[in-house]
């Protein structure tokens, strides 16, 4: 197992290289001039040029991005232009309240997905499962944006059941933190739940009709057994995957639900950054979601290994 595990974090290395290169090179592809941006049009053209030189700007692009990767490897991501603030602090402000969200989203995902994805396998063909399948379309083919909105017109406009938005820490909090995040947590979770749904109820079918499950039903194994204990288990790898890319899509910044819940994540930092054109951090953000994305790939390939040990060895 470790000589596997080292085998996966090697390969990723050249990887993260190449998109620390397409981050540095399409962040500064983007228009304007975070200079101008920062002492607004009326600025002088020495005051310009100065402050180009104080942030590296007038240097060439090869120099700019190799003393990025240098400061990068030394988890050094640079200073906010705009707030003159390290981006690494900014990060590990923001990512705390990224990450429980995205855990808080995939652990209601999971509640749904898990019986739906069996009890649609299982009674593949009825009423049950049609209704199933209706509800996880339903849940794929709804805009976050969309359901976020309607939660809050029902739960918040409505009922007056939870507030609309805001966000306080958990530590100061744990009852109202949990309760401001649901509703984010709920929109950004039907759709993982529906997607994983799918994947299972998929897979499930699929292993129920191999040959050891038919053995192990004409050897008298009751059904219950055969499909928690024999089948369950290898229809989860390709829910697995899923299950990473979606988790992985998640902590990398849900964008869109976090503007609209007014939660200080990952997310809103990006657009903040993006509008004031600010280059360390945009950069930083976007390197920190690739890594994120990594590691939860590094550890979907860790179960891969763990629900079939056949994997190691390929």
């Amino acid at each position: 197992m470790l000589v596997f595990a080292l085998r996966r974090l090697l390969s990723t290395l050249p990887t993260l290289l190449i998109v620390t290169l397409v981050v540095f090179a399409m962040v500064n592809l983007l228009p304007g001039d975070p200079a101008r941006l920062l002492l607004g049009e009326e600025a002088t053209p020495e005051a310009l040029a100065e402050l180009r030189r104080s942030l590296g700007l007038d240097r060439p692009l090869p120099e700019q991005y190799l003393r990025w990767l240098m400061d990068v490897i030394q988890l050094d991501f640079g200073t906010s232009v705009k707030d003159n603030t390290t981006v690494t602090s900014l990060v590990a402000e923001k990512l705390p309240t990224t990450m429980q969200l995205a855990g808080f989203s995939m652990l209601i995902a999971l509640v749904i997905a898990i019986p739906a994805g069996i009890l649609g396998a299982l009674r593949r063909g009825t009423w049950v499962d049609q209704v199933l399948t209706l509800m996880a379309l339903s849940g794929i083919s709804l805009p976050n944006f969309f359901l976020g909105i309607l939660l809050i017109y029902v739960f918040s406009i409505r009922l007056a059941w939870i507030p609309a938005s805001g966000y306080v820490s958990f530590f100061e909090d744990p009852g109202k933190n949990l309760l401001l995040l649901l509703l984010p947590a709920v929109t950004l979770g039907v759709h993982s739940a529906a997607v994983l749904a799918r994947y299972l109820r998929g897979s499930l079918i699929e292993t129920l009709f191999q040959d050891y499950v038919r053995t192990a039903h004409a050897k008298g194994v009751s059904g219950p057994r055969v499909t928690f204990k024999h089948a369950l288990r290898n229809a989860l790898i390709p829910v697995v995957t899923a299950f990473g890319l979606q988790l992985g899509g998640l902590l990398g910044g849900a964008v869109i639900t976090e503007q609209i819940f007014s939660v200080p994540g990952f997310g809103r930092l990006l657009v903040d950054a993006v509008f004031t054109r600010d280059l360390p951090v945009i950069q930083g953000v976007v390197l920190v979601s690739a890594i994120a994305v990594f590691i939860v790939s590094f550890l979907v390939d860790m179960m891969y290994a763990a629900l079939d040990p056949r994997i190691r060895y390929q």
